[in-house]
C-alpha cells in the first residue's frame, strides 16, 4: 500500500507533537519526512533555562531522541532547513539540496527571537536566548567575562538572568515597563517578584529604554534614552519573539502577523497546514505550549479523518502560565488586569511572600494571578474555563489552600475533569484512569503514558501526589528507576546482570521485563556500559546503544558537521603532528582550527562522510573529545622549564594519559598534572588532579570546572609516580563500579562521601589490589576507534555511507 507523504517543516515541540498525535491514531498510514534547522532531535525548549542554570544537560531535555524517529520510520534531516516550497507541484527543497514531494505539508517553523534594531546590535557578545546554541554561547562567555546585561524583564529574560548568576556573572536586567513580567503578572505580583529576585543577586533598571550598544568589536556597555549607561561584557536580548513566516510568504501562503489558518489549521493553500508559533488563528498568535499542543491535536484528527465534519476544530485557547521563575512560583490566566467592569478578590501576605488575585466579571472568574503559592492554580483555571457562577461559592472553595492544614489536599478535592497538566491538557481523571488500568507506579511512567509533566514540569508535584493518593503508597520514598522502561534502579539492574550472567543489551531488557522492547536513549547506553564493566574481557560493545557522538567518534556541531580532536598526550606535540594537522585542514577545507582548554587542537566543521579520510591522513589516535571516558590530561611545563616547578609534570601527565585513554567511565573524566602548588594546569577543578610539592605528589579528586563549579578534594599525598598510578587505578575503578551511569565524579563523591571512598582504596589492601587488577583487565581491551574504522571498510560502510530513508546524523542516540 502506498503511504501518504507528510512533510513537516520544523522539528520543534508543536510540529513533532502533531506527528505523535497522528501516529497514535494511524501508526501505519503515513510516510513522514521532517526537516529541522537545528542540529538536534526534538527537544524541550521550555527547559533551556535548566540547561543554562546547570540543572540539566542537553540530553536531559530531548523529548524524542533519534531512536524514536527510526522506530516510527520518520526520515529526519537536522541542521537542514527548507528554503523553497512549490505548492502547485507539492515539492519542498532544503538548504543542502534535498527534494521531497508531499501529499500534505505542515509548517511548524516556530518563531525567531526579536533583536532590537539598535546601533551596535551586531557586535560580538550580543546574543538572544532561544536555542541550545545560545545557551552554549552564554556558558562560554561566562568563562572569560564577568558583567552581563539582560534586556527584557519577562519570563525568558529572568530565566536567562538566573542562569547567568549561576555562572558567577554580575547581572543587570533592563526592562522598559514599570514592573517585571508585565504580560503575565499585575503590578502587585511584579513588585513582589522584583524584591525576591533582588535578594538572589539580580539588579534591575525599570522604565529604561535602551538606545545603543557600546564597544568596538565586542560589546562594552549599553546606553539609555535618559543619557545614562552601564557596562556590559555580554548582552542577552530577551524582548520577545516574532513568527518565522518568511518561507510561508515566499510560498504564496496568506500571512498577516503569522500564517493565517482556519479552525482545522488549514492555510490558504490546499493540503498545507500550520501549527505553533508560526500560525495565526482568529487573529491570535499563541506563544505558550498548551495552545500549540491543542492545535496539533486538532490537526492530527483532521488529517486522520479526511473530513472537517467529524472534527470539532480549534476554537482558541484560554492562555495560562504556571511556572517557577528563578525558584519563585507564579501563575496567571485569562484577563487578569483590572477593568471598570471587573471586581477582584485579593490575598496579599508580604510576610509569607504570597499574593493572590481573582478577577471577576458578571459573577464569573475571568482571570487570576498567583505569586508564591500556586496550589490553587488548577482549581482556578477550571473555573475560568467552565464559566461557573461563583456568587454562591465560598472563599474556601475559591482558594482551597487557604483553609486549615487538616483539610484534604488540593489535588484530593479536585474534580476528575479538572486539569493537572496545563501544558499537555491532561486531567486528573485521565491520570487516575491510566494509573489504575496500566498499573503505573512512578511519575516517569505517568509521563510516558499520558504526557503529564512532560513539558515545563511544573505539575510534577501534583502528579506525584495524585499517584500517592491513587495507589496509597509513599512514592517519595521509592528509589528512582533507571528510566521509564523499567521499575528497577541502576543498582538493581547491575546486580541482576551479575547474578543472572546476562550478556547483551536486548537480553537484559527481555529477561528483566522491560516495558519497551527497544528501550530508550537513557537505558540502552547505561546497559551497554554496565555490561562492559561487569565482563570487560568477554563483552562486545553494542555501538547501536551508544549516543551518536560516540558511535561516529566525533562531536556533532550546530550546523550538522563534526569536530575532530586528535590525541596529544599531556598537551605535548611536535612539528610532524602540526604539519599533518595543517595539511589535513587545507586538504579538507576545515573552516576552523581551535586550541582547546585541554591543550589540544580541534578541527571544526568536518563533514560526516569525510571523517574516516581525515583520520587516515592525520595518522593520530582519537582524543575521545566525544566520549564518556578520559578526555585529556592537562599539564604545565614542569621542572625542566619552569623556575617554580618541583616535579616533572609533563612525563607523568603523558604516562597517565597513555595508560587510561579509551577507558569507559560513567561520565567524562578530565585530569591534570601541575608541577607546583601554583597549579597552572588547573588540577584543583579536575576529576583527578595531581599537584607537585617538594618531594611528593598530592592527588585531588571530584573537581568540576563546568557550570556546576566544584573544587577537588585532597584524596592523598604520595611520594612516587608508581603510587600515583596505583591510586588513580583504584579510585577510577571504584568510581566505575559504584557510580551510576552519567554521574560525574563530583556528584558521586558528594553522594557517597570522600571518607567512605578512602576507607575502600586505602584501608582495605585486599580490595585495593582487586580494584587495580580489574582496572588492568578493563584497559587490556582498548583499541583506538579511529584506527579500527580506517582499517575496516565494513565499519566505514555501516557508519558513514548515506542510506536511503536513514535518519540524518546516523540515527540512534
Amino acid at each position: 500500500m502506498n503511504k501518504e507523504k507528510v512533510v513537516l517543516i520544523g522539528n520543534g515541540m508543536a510540529g513533532i507533537r502533531t506527528l505523535e498525535e497522528i501516529i497514535k491514531r494511524e501508526p501505519n498510514r503515513f510516510q513522514f519526512t521532517v526537516f529541522g534547522a537545528e542540529p538536534h532531535p526534538n527537544y524541550n525548549r521550555i527547559l533551556l533555562s535548566s540547561v543554562l542554570q546547570g540543572d540539566a544537560s542537553v540530553s536531559d531535555i530531548v523529548l524524542n531522541d533519534y531512536d524514536w524517529y527510526e522506530r516510527n520510520q520518520i526520515e529526519l534531516f537536522t541542521g537542514d532547513a527548507v528554503v523553497r516550497v512549490d505548492c502547485r507541484k507539492k515539492e519542498v527543497w532544503s538548504a543542502s539540496g534535498i527534494k521531497r514531494t508531499y501529499d500534505r505539508l505542515i509548517f511548524a517553523t516556530g518563531s525567531d527571537p526579536f533583536m532590537l534594531p539598535l546601533p551596535g546590535a551586531e557586535k560580538e557578545g550580543v546574543i538572544a536566548f532561544r536555542n541550545i546554541a545560545d545557551c552554549e554561547s552564554m556558558i562560554n562567555a561566562a568563562k572569560s567575562y564577568q558583567k552581563a546585561v539582560v534586556i527584557g524583564g519577562g519570563l525568558l529574560g529572568l530565566e536567562a538572568a538566573r542562569g547567568l548568576l549561576n555562572l558567577k556573572m554580575d547581572v543587570d536586567v533592563i526592562h522598559i515597563a514599570d514592573h517585571l513580567m508585565d504580560r503575565q503578572l499585575d503590578s502587585g505580583a511584579g513588585k513582589m517578584l522584583k524584591a525576591e529576585l533582588e535578594q538572589q543577586g539580580m539588579q534591575f533598571h525599570l522604565n529604561k529604554k535602551t538606545v545603543k550598544i557600546n564597544g568596538h568589536n565586542r560589546v562594552k556597555g549599553i546606553s539609555f534614552s535618559d543619557q545614562t549607561s552601564i557596562k556590559a561584557d555580554l548582552v542577552v536580548m530577551a524582548v520577545g519573539i516574532r513568527p518565522n513566516v518568511q518561507l510561508a510568504k515566499q510560498s504564496g501562503l496568506k500571512v498577516n502577523q503569522a500564517i493565517v489558518v482556519n479552525d482545522y489549521m488549514e492555510t490558504s493553500e490546499e493540503d498545507v497546514y500550520a501549527v505553533g508559533e508560526c500560525a495565526e488563528h482568529r487573529g491570535i498568535v499563541y506563544g505558550l505550549v498548551a495552545p500549540l499542543y491543542e492545535q496539533g491535536k486538532v490537526l492530527a484528527e483532521h488529517i486522520c479523518t479526511n473530513t472537517s465534519n467529524e472534527v470539532s476544530g480549534y476554537k482558541g485557547s484560554i492562555v495560562s502560565t504556571k511556572l517557577k521563575v528563578s525558584g519563585v512560583n507564579v501563575f496567571s490566566a485569562g484577563a487578569f488586569r483590572d477593568q471598570d467592569e471587573t471586581k477582584s478578590i485579593r490575598i496579599h501576605d508580604e510576610f509569607a511572600g504570597v499574593y493572590k488575585k481573582l478577577v471577576v466579571k458578571n459573577n464569573q472568574v475571568v482571570g487570576a494571578v498567583l505569586f508564591g503559592d500556586t496550589n490553587d492554580a488548577n482549581r482556578i483555571l477550571s473555573l475560568i474555563r467552565s464559566g461557573e457562577d461563583i456568587s454562591a461559592i465560598s472563599k474556601a472553595a475559591l482558594f482551597p489552600s487557604e483553609t486549615n492544614d487538616s483539610s484534604p489536599s488540593v489535588v484530593a478535592t479536585m474534580a476528575d475533569e479538572e486539569t493537572i497538566c496545563g501544558c499537555n491538557g491532561v486531567s486528573k481523571g485521565e491520570i487516575v484512569c491510566a494509573i489504575k488500568e496500566q498499573g503505573l507506579s512512578t511519575v516517569a511512567e505517568i509521563r510516558q503514558c499520558t504526557n503529564a509533566s512532560r513539558s515545563c514540569g511544573g505539575c510534577k508535584p501534583e502528579v506525584a501526589e495524585l499517584l500517592a493518593l491513587t495507589t496509597g503508597t509513599d512514592i517519595m520514598a521509592k528509589p528512582e528507576p533507571l528510566c521509564g522502561c523499567t521499575e528497577l534502579t541502576h543498582e538493581a539492574v547491575v546486580a541482576s546482570i551479575r547474578e543472572m550472567g546476562l550478556s547483551y543489551v536486548r537480553e537484559v531488557m527481555s529477561v528483566l521485563g522491560w516495558k519497551s522492547e527497544e528501550g530508550c536513549s537513557k537505558c540502552r547506553p547505561a546497559l551497554n556500559y554496565y555490561l562492559g564493566l561487569i565482563s570487560p574481557l568477554d563483552y562486545t560493545d553494542d555501538a547501536h546503544s551508544r549516543f551518536v557522538n560516540e558511535r561516529v567518534h566525533a562531536n556533532i556541531q550546530k550546523d550538522g558537521t563534526f569536530s575532530v580532536v586528535p590525541r596529544m598526550y599531556g598537551g605535548v606535540t611536535n612539528p610532524e603532528q602540526l604539519r599533518k594537522i595543517a595539511d589535513v585542514a587545507e586538504k579538507y577545507n576545515v573552516p576552523l582550527l581551535k586550541v582547546t582548554g585541554g591543550q589540544r587542537i580541534d578541527l571544526l566543521g568536518v563533514e560526516k562522510e569525510k571523517l574516516p579520510n581525515v583520520w587516515r591522513d592525520l595518522g593520530m589516535r582519537s582524543g575521545y573529545a566525544y566520549g564518556k571516558t578520559l578526555r585529556t590530561v592537562k599539564t604545565c611545563v614542569g621542572e625542566d622549564f619552569c623556575r617554580f616547578g618541583t616535579q616533572d609534570s609533563i612525563s607523568l601527565g603523558i604516562e597517565i594519559e597513555k595508560k587510561y585513554e579509551g577507558l569507559n567511565t560513567p561520565h567524562k573524566v578530565k585530569m591534570a598534572v601541575s608541577a607546583c602548588p601554583r597549579n597552572c594546569a588547573e588540577s584543583g577543578i579536575k576529576d583527578v588532579g595531581i599537584v607537585g610539592v617538594e618531594g611528593a605528589w598530592e592527588i585531588y579528586v571530584g573537581g568540576n570546572g563546568g557550570v556546576d563549579l566544584r573544587s577537588a578534594e585532597l584524596l592523598c599525598k604520595v611520594a612516587t609516580n608508581e603510587e600515583v598510578m596505583e591510586t588513580i587505578s583504584a579510585f577510577l575503578q571504584y568510581y566505575r563500579e559504584q557510580a551510576t551511569y552519567l554521574e560525574r565524579t563530583s556528584h558521586w563523591i558528594e553522594r557517597v562521601g570522600l571518607e567512605s571512598i578512602k576507607k575502600v582504596i586505602f584501608d582495605d589492601s585486599i580490595e585495593r589490589a582487586a580494584l587495580i587488577e580489574r582496572m588492568e583487565m578493563a584497559l587490556s581491551r582498548h583499541k583506538d576507534p579511529w584506527t579500527e574504522i580506517v582499517e575496516s571498510e565494513e565499519k566505514q560502510n555501516q557508519l558513514f555511507e548515506k542510506k536511503k530513508n536513514a535518519v540524518k546524523q546516523g540515527g540512534g542516540m
